[in-house]
């Protein structure tokens, strides 16, 4: 662990917070080495109902340290002796991060107070919801220094926005600001900053009290959507349907509809 990452959990939210401020939590290699790990792991903590990513003083994550690029100490892996099969093996390592907030059977929130630029922008669109304040400002960026994109963002994005509007935000780095990346669907919603802390409790509430088993499945019907076929889908969904009815949430909120009354979920 490194002191440019807070991990706090509380009343089933796990909270991973970039903590840099004076470098709007650009990604130190200290930082993208711990990221994996710590992502697998509340993946399978059954205490964990959902993980928030967020950003420290006022910025979410500004992507790499182009500086410590420009001086070749953003990440051990990419000084002198190492070979392009490692760099590559090492970004790639580093990348899970957004694999894992895509993949894991939970519900995932980005919260973005300011900046969220390159690497960080595909951190929060590798997430499931995303709220920002009206003040933020987001960007894909690698185009302005030189770089192709990474951290799954194209996959993101595309997904997002559509194949022409992506490539548009990749090749030009354009600023959106927080209205008009939640009228592009980039992000699910739009506050002004002072409202933002009371929003994302509000949301990562919801999240975090929702029939995590079911949410589970429903996220892996939701992902193979995005690239199999209908019959695929609807295979998942059969499957996926007939697990979550043996879950104890199901089970539970069947009786409290019987009885008239809101359920309680306890993520089983």
């Amino acid at each position: 662990m490194t002191e440019h990452l807070i991990e706090t959990f509380d009343d089933g939210v796990a909270t991973i917070t970039f903590n840099r401020p004076e470098a709007r939590n650009a990604l130190t290699g200290a930082m993208l080495e711990a990221l994996p790990d710590i992502a697998r792991r509340l993946a399978i903590d059954p205490a964990v109902r959902a993980v928030v990513v967020t950003g420290a003083g006022g910025a979410f994550c500004a992507g790499g340290d182009v500086k410590g690029m420009a001086a070749g100490t953003s990440n051990p892996s990419s000084g002198l002796g190492v070979s392009f099969e490692q760099r590559v093996g090492s970004l790639r390592a580093q990348m899970e991060f957004c694999q894992q907030l895509h993949d894991m059977a939970k519900p995932t929130l980005a919260v973005i107070p300011g900046p969220a630029a390159g690497a960080g922008l595909s951190i929060a669109l590798a997430c499931d919801v995303r709220i920002a304040a009206n003040e933020a400002k987001l960007t894909t960026a690698f185009s302005k220094v030189g770089l192709s994109g990474d951290f799954g963002g194209t996959y993101f994005l595309s997904h997002l926005v559509g194949a022409a509007k992506a490539r548009e935000l990749y090749f030009l780095a354009d600023v959106l600001d927080g209205p008009q990346a939640a009228a592009l669907g980039v992000v699910n919603r739009s506050v002004p900053l002072a409202d933002l802390p009371a929003e994302a409790t509000r949301w990562a509430k919801r999240l975090a009290g929702l029939p995590t088993t079911a949410i589970g499945y429903m996220k892996k019907n939701l992902n193979m959507a995005e690239h199999g076929t209908l019959g695929q889908v609807m295979d998942a969904e059969a499957i996926h349907l007939v697990r979550s009815m043996m879950t104890d949430d199901h089970k539970a909120a069947s009786q409290a509809f019987v009885e008239k009354r809101a359920p309680k979920f306890e993520g089983r």
